[in-house]
């Protein structure tokens, strides 16, 4: 399943925009890596000392953990040149682009805000949603009072838009 992931994001080109939170959120879990790397090397050589590493689970279970931690900084090392740092606003703060924050109003009357930003920031808890998704690509230089409508599997949902505002 991970080997399909890999080979499906090759194919798959993400937008590389992130804004300065975003990257200095990314440097600051590469150093983070960096240091649990060093942890993990350290605990991995302990194990490894204690002889018979075919059955020793300590060193079993630090390999797997060294792995996925150089899997992560590999990516981040690949992908972190390529990312371009979008940090002022628009000229034309009236339109949705890049680092918005925008004010929804669903079919249902519920009130939803949203903050476009770059693939590597999504985090749903806080209404980041991807440049590349549907519903940030139908908003993008859409005006408060239009409305947007994105295709789902059930059908399609319908937004109006309330209010776009820019951070900083």
């Amino acid at each position: 399943m991970v080997f399909f992931f890999v080979r499906y994001k090759n194919i798959m080109k993400s937008s590389p925009y992130i804004t300065s939170e975003g990257m200095a959120r990314l440097n600051e879990e590469l150093n983070q890596i960096w240091d649990r790397r060093r942890e993990v090397v350290k605990a991995l050589s302990a194990a490894a000392a204690e002889g018979d590493r075919s059955e020793n689970a300590e060193y079993i279970y630090r390999k797997k953990e060294l792995r996925g931690l150089d899997r992560r900084i590999r990516y981040l090392q690949k992908r972190m040149p390529d990312l371009h740092v979008i940090a002022d606003n628009p000229d034309d703060e009236d339109k949705v682009f890049f680092a918005a924050i925008i004010m929804l109003e669903n079919e249902q009357g519920e009130h939803v805000e949203y903050r476009i930003v770059g693939p590597d920031e999504i985090d749903h808890q806080h209404g980041n949603i991807s440049l590349d998704s549907p519903l940030a690509q139908a908003l993008l230089s859409k005006k408060v009072d239009e409305e947007v409508t994105i295709h789902v599997q059930d059908g399609s949902k319908r937004y109006y838009i309330i209010a776009i505002r820019y951070a900083g």
